[in-house]
């Protein structure tokens, strides 16, 4: 069976060496520039190849349009109509019969077919078209088709094509056993371009994009392509080029929008040709860089900018993120004014710019929620990502958190070993062709008897909602699609659309689960809280206390509000679907929600609350606490007194909170502190195998919390209530006997100075300080020793003021060196003291001259 009627497309010069390669290897990568054919010519050709032997090939797309598409021009070039040799399968609609052998495919429907049957046993040849993009799918796809060819094929290997347009061969031929390379050379007219000025990425483009399409009608005979990162930026030109274009000279100028929301049909209408005499504007998302020919195009305007989804596994958000295009999508954007005839590309950033692009696009697995990604690994019973050969393996962070939504959702559970396993419920969902969360919720909505509006609300959170309402509530879509109010008929295709995806959920969630026999009770008002709640366990919000009325606590812990004159500001709870903001912003704003109602916690949505017993000390409020709660994630539902509380759980709270604020936050008095200073000198300079002294450092204080200081400080509530407790008796209680005694004896509080005066040693600092008058150590020649003569004390002498004269160990010396100066300098500033010549036969004394005489 071969193709009638096809021109000669350069793929036609390496089709024969692309046979001969697939006859010999099991796997090939086949390089080709778009418009060279490789899409449609290469699965006709491998139709009469003896190692197909009666089995299928399938061919993988990355989007739904151009699956159609390629089997439509397929069947067109072999004069049949669709569904007989080729067919395609595509979400929402399937055109194959039993006499298909090339079946054109979206990557969501492989994954599905591979779990099946992992050896995919009907098909001969795998075919991934566009595999450039890097689509999370696409990825996953071949690295189970990598596997399960391993396992299940080894007499008849599956044989896997890897066809791109920009693509860095050599890294997905090493992933396929070294697979060979080809290339096709391409058709492509030459394309001129020109460049803006710089700019950055905060600037509006609207302006630019505007005067570079009326430059480019002006100076151009075709149709005009541009490339904008987002519906909003294409509604913005839009409405601006309708306003411009209603003058005569623009009479034959038509407009177009082309993005990934719009229907088949739409989508369809706006890649056909142009009436005679009409000039087409097509306003594009990067949808049109490559999958998708769009006729009569010989001008591209080209923003640079692409709207990306950048999941964030820290917060479990999918934000947009607004981005300069790699210079591999620049490059295959500029080509499309190249398909058909010489054209031009006017980018609107300047080539310094330009040459500071990165190359390649970030893949999907780099950057997206994997929820779906792990899903299925765990259905394929993978639970090491390492185990499969991939491209770029899925990052860990984004597993972990895939993990928990997954576990949230009812899909895994933990085993004995903490090893997660797929329950029968992952089981189902994973057989759902859509993201888990939503697959969760429909067979919850089956559960509470509310199947058709479970399907509904999926459908619209599969797509973007255009109803706007009075706001984030997502009850005024509803509201349209239950007739409860009159769809708009600018919405009539989005109404169409959504009802026909909902009835499609309606039968692949019935085909699959067995709802319970009595509904579970809910009140119909509360239904859509429910559901929501059910999908996004982690994006339930409660109104906080004490401030505007449209910030929220998100059960993941973060915040949220709601915009300006929101009709659900003020609603106690929400259960929030979409939800978005900046990369590093605390908080999220709040694009999809519905009212949730409390009660709901209490029985349908029970097995979203948690118990703990919070017994803790409060370093807000600085006090103890001991309470039960029930929490919804991280938001607290309910609270109230625990009424026994462990001394154990208590004694927990104390240690933190003193390990915390340190020894600062009990009373030591200066003479208690004087006793800790004995003891630690006594433990310091004890010479023997087991030291009997505690230790009564700070550290060792610290280290032995539960010893002395806990069980005598169970009654503390608040933090003034650590200032009244007595630590001596804690502390005493450590010394055993008789240790008491010979503290006194060893480590006195006072030394008996010559004079007969008792003198306090100062044991905070090391070693000990004995502050005495100089006088008063007349005739004492041995300097002053305690524990028995291990420690010798530091004298002080002081002046009759009590000021420092000398510090010294070593009296004898003093008295023979550095006393005759003492004396001579102040025997004049002292003169009522005695200031004798010879120190050692002097009378110690704390008296003047006058007083001695006299006494």
């Amino acid at each position: 069976m071969t193709a009638t009627g096809t021109e000669q497309l350069p793929i036609h010069d390496v089709l024969d060496e692309l046979r001969a390669c697939l006859r010999q290897r099991h796997e090939a990568v086949l390089q080709a520039p778009p418009g060279a054919g490789k899409t449609t010519l290469v699965p006709l050709a491998m139709l009469n190849e003896p190692w197909l032997n009666g089995r299928k090939v399938l061919v993988l797309e990355p989007r739904r349009l151009a699956a159609r598409a390629a089997a439509a021009r397929m069947a067109y070039l072999l004069n049949e109509p669709l569904g007989q040799t080729v067919g395609y399968r595509i979400r929402l609609d399937t055109c194959i019969s039993e006499q298909t052998r090339i079946e054109v495919v979206t990557e969501g429907i492989l994954t599905r077919m591979l779990q099946r049957d992992p050896g995919l046993e009907d098909i001969g040849l795998v075919v991934f078209d566009e595999f450039h993009e890097r689509n999370l799918d696409s990825d996953l796809c071949l690295a189970l088709c990598l596997q399960g060819r391993e396992m299940f094929r080894e007499s008849k290997p599956l044989k896997l094509l890897v066809m791109s347009a920009t693509l860095q061969g050599e890294a997905v031929a090493r992933l396929m056993r070294s697979a060979p390379i080809l290339t096709s050379e391409g058709r492509q007219y030459p394309v001129t371009t020109t460049y803006g000025r710089a700019y950055q990425l905060k600037e509006s483009i609207i302006d630019p994009t505007i005067k570079t399409v009326e430059r480019a009608l002006a100076e151009q005979t075709g149709d005009v392509l541009v490339f904008l990162p987002g519906q909003r930026e294409i509604r913005q030109v839009q409405r601006q080029l309708h306003a411009r274009f209603a003058s005569p000279e623009y009479n034959n100028v038509q407009v177009e929008s082309l993005y990934g929301g719009l229907s088949l049909e739409q989508q369809q209408r706006v890649v056909q040709p142009a009436a005679k005499g009409v000039r087409k504007v097509v306003l594009a998302t990067n949808v049109a860089e490559t999958s998708l020919t769009i006729e009569g195009i010989t001008a591209v305007v080209d923003s640079g900018l692409v709207r990306e989804s950048v999941f964030d596994p820290l917060t479990g958000m999918t934000r947009l993120a607004t981005r300069r295009v790699s210079r591999a999508s620049a490059e295959q954007r500029r080509g499309r004014a190249g398909r058909h005839s010489p054209g031009i590309c006017y980018r609107l950033w300047s080539e310094q710019q330009h040459e500071r692009l990165v190359a390649q696009p970030t893949p999907e697995i780099l950057r997206a929620d994997l929820t779906p990604l792990a899903l299925q690994l765990y259905a394929w019973g993978v639970q090491d990502v390492t185990e499969l050969d991939w491209l770029d393996a899925p990052p860990l962070p984004a597993m972990t958190q895939a993990g928990r939504v997954l576990q949230a959702t009812g899909a895994l559970f933990a085993n004995e070993e903490q090893t997660l396993q797929l329950t029968p419920h992952g089981v189902r969902l994973a057989q759902m062709p859509l993201h888990p969360r939503l697959a969760h919720m429909l067979l919850v909505g089956c559960d509470v008897h509310a199947t058709e509006t479970a399907c509904l609300v999926a459908a619209i959170l599969s797509e973007r909602n255009p109803v706007s309402g009075d706001g984030a509530d997502i009850s005024a879509a509803m509201s349209i699609l239950l007739a409860e109010r009159r769809c708009p008929a600018e919405l009539q295709g989005w109404f169409k659309r959504i009802w026909q995806q909902a009835r499609e959920y309606a039968r692949v969630a019935t085909d699959i689960h067995k709802p319970r026999r009595f509904a579970l009770n809910v009140e119909q008002q509360d239904v859509l809280g429910v559901l929501l709640a059910s999908a996004y366990p982690d994006r339930i919000a409660r109104l906080r206390d004490g401030v505007e009325g449209n910030h929220y606590q998100l059960s993941s812990g973060r915040s949220a509000t709601l915009p300006e004159g929101d009709s659900l500001i003020a609603t106690p709870w929400l259960a929030c679907a979409d939800l978005g903001g900046q990369v590093g912003q605390s908080s999220d704003r709040i694009f999809t929600a519905i009212p949730l109602n409390q009660d709901s916690f209490s029985e349908v949505l029970s097995h979203l609350v948690s118990e703990q017993h919070r017994v803790e000390w409060d370093h807000r409020h600085d006090r103890f606490i001991s309470e039960k709660r029930l929490l919804v994630g991280k938001i607290l539902l309910s609270s109230e007194s625990l009424t026994d509380v462990s001394e154990e759980a208590k004694g927990e709270a104390l240690r933190e909170v003193v390990n915390r604020k340190g020894l600062g936050l009990l009373s030591f008095s200066p003479k208690l502190q004087q006793w800790r200073g004995r003891i630690e000198l006594l433990r310091a300079s004890y010479s023997g195998s087991e030291n009997p002294w505690p230790d009564f450092s700070d550290e060792g204080l610290l280290d032995t919390l539960d010893t002395w200081f806990i069980p005598h400080a169970l009654d503390v509530q608040k933090l003034d209530d650590f200032t009244r407790l007595d630590i001596k008796p804690m502390l005493l209680g450590q010394l055993n006997w008789p240790l008491p005694l010979e503290l006194e004896r060893l480590a006195p509080e006072m030394w008996a100075a010559p004079s007969g005066s008792g003198v306090v040693i100062d044991y905070t600092q090391n070693p000990p300080v004995l502050p005495v008058k100089l006088q008063e150590m007349f005739g004492c020649e041995e300097s002053p020793t305690i524990a028995d003569g291990a420690v010798t004390l530091q004298v002080h002498l002081l002046s009759p003021a009590g000021r420092p004269l000398q510090v010294t160990q070593d009296l004898a010396g003093f008295w023979r060196n550095v006393y005759p100066q003492v004396r001579k300098e102040m025997r004049g500033r002292y003169p009522k003291h005695p200031w004798p010549e010879d120190p050692f036969c002097a009378v110690p004394t704390a008296r003047t001259k006058r007083q001695m005489k006299s006494h």
